[in-house]
């Protein structure tokens, strides 16, 4: 596992995805802008992870997409505490507890993971087992 790569590749994602989540409220369409900003970075997970996965697993990396789903979980989480929530979500009145504990955040959580594990079996996973054949 290249760990420097999936790190640097989660941060990557993050970035791009707080970048979609607060790009959103400037062009609000729905009457709840945190709904909104929420549908929005749900959607837009799926091709990053997606670009991010393709982007770790192109020089022959063969680790499983569940562990690299969960790493850039991790890394996100890890973002989302020390910049995220500071500075977006307790200036308008929340607090780790309400960031942590929103379904949102969890239904997020599992894209994230479920598309690196899509990833790697349907790009990764055939060429390895071909190869342990």
């Amino acid at each position: 596992m290249k760990i420097f790569r999936l790190v640097t590749i989660g941060i990557g994602i993050w970035i791009l995805a707080v970048c979609a989540f607060t790009f959103s409220y400037e062009f609000q369409i729905l009457h709840n802008p945190e709904q909104q900003a929420n549908m929005v970075l749900s959607l837009s997970i799926l091709p990053l992870v997606w670009l991010g996965s393709s982007i770790y697993y192109k020089n022959g990396v063969t680790t499983n997409g569940y562990i690299v789903g969960v790493v850039f979980f991790l890394i996100a989480a890890f973002l989302d505490t020390l910049i995220t929530v500071p500075l977006f979500i307790m200036p308008n009145g929340g607090n780790y507890y309400t960031f942590f504990t929103d379904f949102s955040f969890w239904i997020i959580a599992i894209e994230l993971v479920g598309v690196a594990m899509l990833f790697y079996y349907i790009k990764v996973y055939p060429k390895v087992k071909t190869i342990k054949a």
